[in-house]
């Protein structure tokens, strides 16, 4: 098992909008700009191999700014295309914050972090005790109905609290703030009342978007 102090202190950023990565979770992702093909690169020679996922979070005068917790993960799998792009992997370890960006040579962006106040996330699968799965069903019944879309229901239906609640959170296509709400939740059961309250607002027409991506 991953300990905090097995992580690095400084760590690649892939500023990524709506790209949501969470602890035990896997994110597939698609890079082909020459910066994060480099980062690539640099992170397979590491030991930990960790890119480190965020969110842009602009603002007048700061538009490169990020949000400060974001998630790491480490490179599982990669697979180059005959165009030189590359499909990777990142396996989630742990949620961090960041300290202060990291001025250097490199093309991509690195940044100081701190593993403190994650514990959780380097444990073992998360469970959610108040956790009515029924009346959840139920409800992503509505939601997927609304939107017309289909999902596989048995691998739904046999998946434990936290794959479920955390690949929902991952692949619903809400907004970065809402997915910054859901990265940040301290617990598997307020991630899952957010998320609840996110599809309860959609379903009331809170989004017009579709809602997978």
């Amino acid at each position: 098992m991953i300990k905090a102090a097995d992580l690095p202190d400084t760590i690649a950023v892939f500023p990524l909008p709506g790209a949501l990565l969470l602890p035990r979770s896997r994110l597939p992702l698609h890079l082909f700009e020459p910066r994060y093909l480099q980062m690539l690169e640099d992170a397979l020679k590491t030991p930990q191999r960790v890119i480190g996922m965020v969110q842009p979070n602009p603002y007048p005068g700061r538009e490169t700014a990020l949000h400060t917790i974001g998630c790491a993960g480490r490179v599982t799998q990669f697979s180059e295309t005959e165009d030189g792009r590359y499909m990777i992997t990142l396996a989630g370890i742990s949620r961090f914050r960041i300290l202060k960006e990291v001025e250097g040579f490199t093309p991509y962006r690195r940044c100081e972090v701190s593993w403190e106040g994650f514990s959780r996330d380097l444990g073992r699968t998360e469970r959610d005790p108040q956790f009515d799965r029924d009346s959840f069903l139920n409800l992503l019944d509505r939601f997927f109905s609304a939107r017309d879309l289909s999902t596989d229901w048995d691998s739904i239906k046999d998946a434990d609290d936290e794959l479920l609640i955390n690949s929902l959170s991952m692949l619903l296509d809400f907004d970065p703030e809402d997915k910054q709400a859901l990265l940040e939740a301290p617990s598997l059961t307020t991630r899952r009342e957010t998320l609840v309250t996110l599809i309860e607002f959609a379903l009331r027409g809170g989004a017009s978007e579709e809602i997978l991506q």
